[in-house]
């Protein structure tokens, strides 16, 4: 019990940690701070909840909804996973571009291995017109320049990556390599030694011209008086009718400043009325898909959490729920891209052995006393998985003539004898109809 409050303590401490690396933008800081955090308590929501958005932040979308999933799962309500999650999909194209994304890096990263160093070049390129906060690949991108010697765009790329995560140490290492080929390194430290070598001037630095020769006291009076002639003269001749001239000048100017500046705002409020316009139909659209995603059954969000629920079965080795879920989850919904892999293996998974668990299960409750309703219940969802079993479908018609409804007994026999007239359960099915 002491224990787990400890590990608590430890997680929450890291997860404060985390936070504030993420608001310096410090981002690799972060994850790293954030693993800890729930390596010590995985149940640390708001820790798993902040990866998952900085995993977004540097373009691992498909890393970002895999935390996302888990935390929905672990705390199915009053959690922001929900939130994020939808914002993700109601944004349109978002998922398309980041799954194109991981692709192309991953293809880049094949041909950069294998000596295709320009292909791999123009394949980052164009992805990261698309995608520039995709970090890993603005290394990578960054990294082929280097060894290109094109140490320029490589600097680039890397103050692009450093724009997202400040302080991310191979970007920066890059970075030091980049400035020390471009002279960029002696410029920078040649300023900051300028910015700490001003003093004052002493006495001793002014230079007094050798023309200059103290005046004596009626010379400066005389000098004083003069100035002020000559100043009075030059007011009145020169000065005046120069700054009526510049007043009127200045008014016109100012004026016609003005009169530009009302247009200008005119043209900004059409301008923003038609945004206006434009935003209120783009929020009615996302409305109406937001609507569509998020139904209480067939939503992507409770498509998600099955699918949370079956990577936790699958960690618990407890392959009955991981089928008895399968059947109830849109794998379609799920296949969105950035979730391929995962869906794939699950598919291959439950077609080779799903029907078989559930048949299983199904026959388990035909043992036991006032256990055929739940047996058809399983006997079915093994249908959903492979349709053409007559086993199950003759063990079907059996858990219906126990539950005493004849007529859908009779029409799970018939499928038998008509659609599997070769198999070993046709002509049982055949006795059972009096044949």
């Amino acid at each position: 019990m002491e224990s787990g409050k400890r590990n608590r303590q430890i997680a929450n401490a890291y997860y404060n940690l985390g936070l504030i690396k993420a608001g310096q933008r410090d981002l690799c800081g972060a994850v790293a701070a954030l693993k800890k955090s729930l390596r010590f308590d995985k149940f640390q929501t708001d820790a798993r909840n902040l990866l998952g958005l900085i995993y977004n932040e540097i373009g691992e979308v498909g890393a970002a909804l895999t935390q996302w999933v888990i935390s929905l799962n672990l705390q199915e309500t009053d959690n922001l996973a929900e939130e994020y999650l939808r914002k993700v999909h109601a944004a349109r194209g978002y998922l398309e571009v980041a799954d194109q994304a991981a692709k192309k890096y991953n293809q880049a990263l094949n041909y950069a291995q294998n000596e295709n160093e320009d292909l791999a070049v123009l394949l980052l390129m164009r992805m990261l017109d698309e995608f520039p906060q995709y970090v890993k690949a603005q290394e990578l991108l960054a990294l082929l320049y280097i060894h290109h010697e094109d140490y320029t765009k490589a600097g680039r790329c890397l103050y692009q990556a450093l724009k997202v995560d400040r302080y991310n140490p191979l970007a920066q290492r890059y970075m030091t390599v980049a400035k020390q080929n471009t002279g960029r390194a002696e410029i920078e430290k040649r300023k900051l030694k300028n910015a700490f070598s001003h003093r004052q001037m002493q006495d001793d630095d002014i230079i007094i011209p050798p023309s200059y020769k103290e005046n004596t006291g009626w010379q400066s009076i005389l000098n004083i008086l003069v100035g002020l002639v000559l100043g009075a003269m030059v007011i009145f001749f020169l000065v005046m009718p120069a700054s009526r001239e510049a007043l009127n000048a200045a008014h016109n100017q100012e004026l016609e400043k003005h009169l530009e500046l009302v247009n200008q705002k005119s043209i900004e409020i059409d301008s923003l009325n038609q945004k206006l316009e434009d935003a209120q139909a783009a929020q009615a659209s996302a409305e109406g898909t937001l609507a569509t995603l998020v139904s209480d059954n067939g939503g992507v969000i409770s498509q998600y959490q099955n699918l949370a629920r079956m990577l936790q079965a699958y960690r618990d080795e407890d392959l009955r729920t991981v089928a008895e879920v399968y059947v109830g989850t849109d794998m379609d919904v799920l296949n969105d891209g950035v979730l391929n892999d995962i869906v794939t293996a699950i598919r291959a998974d439950m077609s080779e052995q799903g029907y078989g668990i559930l048949a299983q299960m199904g026959d388990e409750a035909m043992n036991q006393e006032n256990g055929a309703a739940q047996a058809i219940d399983y006997y079915q969802k093994s249908l959903l998985i492979k349709g053409d079993n007559p086993e199950v479908i003759y063990k079907v018609g059996m858990a219906y003539q126990a539950t005493g409804d004849t007529d859908q007994a009779n029409e799970y026999f018939g499928n038998v004898i008509m659609n599997y007239p070769d198999s070993d359960y046709a002509a049982q099915a055949k006795t059972q109809r009096g044949y």
